[in-house]
C-alpha cells in the first residue's frame, strides 16, 4: 500500500467528494493514514476538491496540545488546511469516553458547517469494528439474561456512512483494512504517529476488548467479529425495509402529534417487522433517541389481537380501538417553557430555526416554547376519518407552541393561530424530527427513516454520498 495504489481501499473511489470533505485527525496511525491516502486520493482524482483536516484537543491529556501542533506541521509540509479545536469546559467523571465522543462530533460538524463541507471522514478500521461488536456482543450476553435481544441492530457494529444531526454525513472508508496495514504504509512512507496512552487504559471498556483481542485468549478473532457485524448488518437492512414496508401502507397522521395504523397491522403475518416497526414509531411519537426495550415491545403488539387496550411505552400512549391503533405523546414529563433559541431539539420531535435578520431577533427575544395545554387543545381539535376527538384533543396538548406574556401565539409549524391570539412571527419554524435518527442515523437505517420522516412530515433524508449507491453500502470484511 502506497500513495501509488489504494489496494482494497475502494470505498475512496465510491465516495462523492463534490462538496469538500473533512478528515478527522487525532495524529494516531489510523487517522494519520486516512489522510494521506485521501490527499493522494483527492490529488489524482479531483484536485479542485476542498479538503480541511481538524484536530480535536479533548484537553484530558497535557500532552494533546502538542501532538496537536505536530498534526498542524504534517499537515502544512502536506499543504492541507488545517484547524484545532477544544473540547473546553467540565468533563464527566463518568461516560467520559461516551462524552468526548459527543464532543468530538459535535466539533467536527461545527468545522465542517464553518468551512460549507457537508462530508466527515474518520479513520476507523476493521479492528475498530470488531471491538465495537464484541463490546455490543458481551452486553446482550449478560449472566442469567434470557430476554430477546435485538442482535441484527446492536451486532452490526459501525455503519459505512452515518448522518449527523440530519445534516452532516460521517464516512468510515477504512472499515474493511486492517490497523496494521495502515502502520505498515505509514512506516513505508516514513511518517510517525501518536500512541495515545488511554488506548491502553484497561480503566475503560474498549482498551480492555482490544487486549483481549490480541492475546487471542478464546476471544472470537477480529475476522470472526467482523463476519458476524457483515451477516448482522444485512439482516438489519433488510429487516428496515420491510418494517418501512408496513409503515408507509399501515401508517398515517391524522393530526399533529397523532399517528394511526391500520387494525392490519396488528395481524401483520412478518410480526417481526411490525414489532421493528412499532418501537420505531413508539420513539418518534415520544421523541425518545434509543428505541423502546424489544421483550415489552413484543408484549404490547401481542396484546394489539386480545382487543382494545391503552397502554403507554417509550413516553407514547399507544391506544388501541376498532377505528385503529393511535399513538401520541403522554402529557407527563413534557419540556417546561424555555426562551426560544435556533437549533434547538426540542422534546426530540422537533427542530427549531430562528430567521436571520436583527429584527427578526429582536422579535423573538420575549417568546417562550411551551406545550399548547390540554385547555387550548380542546379549541383546536378538529376531529375526521374515523379519528376520535379525544385523540386529537390529547396529541395537540403536547405539541409546541409558542407563547409571549402568558399568551399563545400559535402552534409551531401551523400556521396562524387562532382568531385573537397574537401574530405568529414568520422568523421562528419548528420542523418535525425523526427522534430515534435525530442525531445519529446509521446508514443501515435508511428505509425507516424515510418512511418515518415521509410520515411525519420531515425533511427527507440528505443524499447518501456514495456514488451509485442504492439499498447498500460497502461494509467491512475480514
Amino acid at each position: 500500500m502506497t500513495l501509488d495504489s489504494e489496494p482494497d481501499l475502494s470505498d475512496f473511489s465510491r465516495i462523492d467528494f463534490s462538496n469538500g470533505a473533512v478528515a478527522a485527525v487525532s495524529g494516531g496511525s489510523d487517522s494519520t493514514a486516512l489522510l494521506l491516502l485521501l490527499k493522494a486520493h483527492l490529488d489524482r482524482n479531483a484536485p479542485a476538491t476542498k479538503l480541511l483536516a481538524v484536530t480535536i484537543d479533548h484537553q484530558l491529556r497535557p500532552q494533546a496540545a502538542a501532538e496537536a501542533q505536530a498534526v498542524a506541521r504534517l499537515c502544512a509540509a502536506r499543504g492541507i488546511a488545517h484547524r484545532i479545536l477544544a473540547w473546553s469546559g467540565h468533563k464527566p467523571s463518568t461516560g467520559l469516553p461516551a462524552a468526548a465522543r459527543e464532543a468530538r462530533y459535535r466539533l467536527l460538524a461545527e468545522a465542517a458547517e464553518a468551512a460549507g463541507i457537508g462530508l466527515i471522514l474518520t479513520g476507523h478500521t476493521a479492528d475498530d469494528q470488531a471491538e465495537t461488536v464484541l463490546m455490543r456482543q458481551a452486553r446482550d450476553d449478560g449472566p442469567g439474561e434470557e430476554r430477546p435481544r435485538d442482535e441484527a441492530r446492536g451486532l452490526a457494529g459501525m455503519a459505512p456512512a452515518t448522518l449527523y444531526e440530519w445534516r452532516h454525513w460521517i464516512v468510515r472508508p477504512l472499515l474493511r483494512v486492517r490497523r496494521a496495514e495502515l502502520r505498515e504504509f505509514l512506516r513505508r512512507e516514513q511518517v510517525a504517529w501518536i500512541e495515545d496512552p488511554t488506548n491502553a487504559d484497561t480503566a475503560f471498556e474498549r482498551p480492555r476488548v482490544r487486549a483481549a483481542l490480541a492475546e487471542g485468549d478464546g476471544t472470537p478473532s477480529v475476522a470472526e467479529a467482523i463476519a458476524l457485524a457483515s451477516k448482522a448488518a444485512v439482516e438489519r437492512e433488510q429487516l428496515g425495509h420491510r418494517a418501512a414496508m408496513l409503515i408507509r401502507s399501515l401508517a398515517s397522521r391524522p393530526a399533529a402529534g397523532l399517528v394511526r395504523l391500520d387494525r392490519d397491522f396488528a395481524t401483520a403475518a412478518d410480526s417481526r417487522s411490525a414489532i421493528y416497526a412499532l418501537r420505531i414509531l413508539l420513539a418518534a411519537t415520544g421523541g425518545t433517541a434509543f428505541l423502546p426495550d424489544q421483550a415489552r415491545s413484543e408484549a404490547l403488539f401481542g396484546r394489539f389481537r386480545t382487543g382494545p387496550l391503552c397502554a403507554t411505552l417509550s413516553r407514547t400512549v399507544v391506544d388501541a380501538r376498532r377505528t385503529g391503533i393511535f399513538l401520541h405523546r403522554e402529557l407527563r414529563d413534557l419540556p417546561p417553557a424555555v426562551a426560544v433559541s435556533g437549533n434547538a431539539l426540542w422534546d426530540g420531535r422537533r427542530r427549531i430555526t430562528l430567521g436571520d435578520s436583527p429584527g427578526a431577533l429582536l422579535m423573538i427575544a420575549p417568546l417562550l416554547i411551551a406545550p399548547l395545554g390540554a385547555a387550548l387543545a380542546a379549541k383546536r381539535a378538529i376531529a375526521g376519518h374515523g379519528t376520535p376527538a379525544s385523540l386529537v384533543r390529547a396529541a395537540l396538548a403536547a405539541e409546541p407552541a409558542l407563547w409571549r406574556d402568558g399568551e399563545c401565539l400559535g402552534l409551531l409549524g401551523e400556521g396562524p393561530g387562532l382568531p385573537g391570539e397574537g401574530p405568529m412571527p414568520a422568523a421562528v419554524a419548528a420542523y418535525p424530527a425523526v427522534a430515534p435518527f435525530a442525531r445519529f442515523l446509521p446508514s443501515f437505517d435508511l428505509a425507516p427513516a424515510d418512511a418515518v420522516a415521509a410520515l411525519l412530515g420531515a425533511a427527507p433524508v440528505p443524499a447518501v454520498p456514495f456514488g451509485g449507491h442504492n439499498a447498500g453500502l460497502p461494509r467491512a470484511k475480514a
